[in-house]
């Protein structure tokens, strides 16, 4: 499964070569892991230090095209590459896999799942349509199985909880509206509060728990994506919050010299200016 490595000479001569494309790439993290003249750091790493690092890059990813910093985006998208190119040479000392045989793997699942693209099946099919045959194909790759196995453990916790709630639902476990989802918001809020007034910490981490994943199925159902949601939520506390950082110092002070009564009062103030 290991690729011929290529002689010294060759090797400086690639990476060199700012035309060397993915060749290039390749054989930098190659020579980053040599365990005789390669990268200390890189050498000692594994799939379990790396995988950190891979999550970071993608967010990243996703956090320049939120900004729509399109001159960040391709260095973003080159740093997540490189996770791919990292994990694929310690699959290969470990006799794992290999880049090509990662690459193999998903050229064939694309073919596989696109049968009205590159098969015989036919194109007119609305994307719902197309999203529905895509999961069918899934589930028929994954053999018998559980409802809700496969689904990734180490994805967000929000947008793991969309995906199991998805999975329950194609087999009829779901409200059939919105109603009975704030009906049970309401439910766990209260829970939530007898937990504060009479349980422990634990209990009321549960209790949080539950009432987090009822409202992650609620933008389930209004189709709205709870992490873009909660990211946009982010941005906006952050911005207003500068906002008042700035007449603060505008005044003199600073937060901490400040307290929750003129904050709130400022906060009012910022958020009245963005909606103008």
């Amino acid at each position: 499964m290991a690729q011929p490595r290529l002689s010294r000479p060759q090797s400086e001569a690639l990476i060199a070569d700012p035309q060397g494309g993915l060749p290039r790439l390749l054989e930098i993290m190659a020579r980053l892991r040599d365990p005789d003249t390669g990268c200390p750091w890189d050498i000692e790493q594994d799939f379990a230090t790396i995988a950190p690092y891979t999550i970071e890059e993608a967010y990243e990813v996703a956090d320049a095209i939120t900004r729509e910093a399109w001159d960040e985006l391709e260095g973003e998208l080159g740093d997540l590459l490189l996770q791919t190119v990292y994990h694929a040479q310690m699959g290969e000392e470990a006799g794992l896999f290999s880049f090509d045989s990662v690459t193999a793997a998903i050229c064939d699942k694309m073919i596989a799942r696109h049968p009205h693209v590159f098969g015989d099946t036919a194109r007119d099919k609305t994307p719902e349509q197309q999203t529905t045959d895509w999961e069918a194909i899934k589930a028929a790759e994954r053999g018998p199985a559980g409802v809700l196995d496969g689904v990734a453990l180490g994805l967000p916790a929000l947008t793991r909880a969309v995906k199991l709630q998805n999975r329950a639902a194609r087999v009829g476990f779901d409200w059939p509206s919105t109603t009975g989802v704030l009906d049970k918001i309401l439910e766990e809020s209260r829970e939530l509060v007898e937990a504060r007034d009479t349980m422990g910490s634990q209990e009321q981490a549960e209790e949080f728990g539950d009432l987090m994943f009822v409202m992650a199925n609620l933008a389930r159902h209004l189709d709205i994506d709870p992490e873009a949601a909660l990211r946009a939520a982010n941005q906006k506390f952050t911005r207003r919050f500068g906002r008042i950082e700035q007449l603060l110092s505008e005044a003199g002070k600073t937060p901490a010299q400040s307290d929750l009564a003129e904050m709130d009062t400022l906060w009012d103030r910022a958020k009245a200016e963005e909606k103008k």
